[in-house]
Parts: structure tokens; C-alpha cells; sequence
């Protein structure tokens, strides 16, 4: 694929967010999309992550508000750190992340 300047900068401004999804065995997932329905129907698919695959159906627990893709991918990596208890935690009381705003897909 090339990129010109055009799709360069398109890429550069296009918003990301960062979500968690719960699995059916009670794992969280994390991802950073700038599609969430998109991506939530891959996941659901099991075209997705390969983590997720075995572990469907997926519920969207969390997605953040819209940031760059580089502050996405670092609180992406953030969250990851976290153990389990403290991403649950993140869910429920945090400024960074707030309520799914789309359907989750089962």
C-alpha cells in the first residue's frame, strides 16, 4: 500500500478509542479501534483478535472518549499493566473512560 501525504494525514487525525471487552469466561480485553462497530462485529465474528476468538460472545464493558491514535495506544498499554481487579476497578471510576456508547453484539 502506498501512502501519499493526503492518507498520511488522514490517518494522523482520524480519532481512536480505547475499549474493554468482557469475554464469555470472564477475561477482559483490551483494544484501541477507530471503528467501533466495526470492530466489535469482528470480534463478535471471531475475525478479531485471536484472544478473543475462542472466548465469544464479547460485551463491551468500557470505551474511552475519542483521543489521537498515540495517547490511544498508550493508555491502551496502561490498562494491559493493570491486573484484573484494578481494570475493573478502571470500568468503574475512572476520567479516562467512560460507559459503552454502542450495542454490545453477542
Amino acid at each position: 500500500m502506498v501512502i501519499n501525504m493526503k492518507t498520511k494525514e488522514a490517518l494522523i487525525n482520524t480519532e481512536w478509542v480505547v475499549y474493554i471487552l468482557r469475554c464469555r469466561d470472564d477475561t477482559l480485553y483490551t483494544g484501541i479501534t477507530n471503528n467501533m462497530e466495526k470492530r466489535l462485529i469482528a470480534h463478535s465474528r471471531g475475525l478479531a483478535a485471536k484472544y478473543t476468538r475462542s472466548r465469544r460472545p464479547v460485551v463491551l464493558s468500557s470505551l474511552s472518549n475519542p483521543m489521537s491514535r498515540t495517547d490511544a495506544m498508550r493508555l491502551e498499554l496502561r490498562i494491559k499493566k493493570l491486573a484484573k481487579g484494578k481494570k475493573i476497578a478502571t470500568l468503574n471510576n475512572t476520567k479516562l473512560l467512560s460507559k459503552p456508547r454502542c450495542k454490545a453484539v453477542s
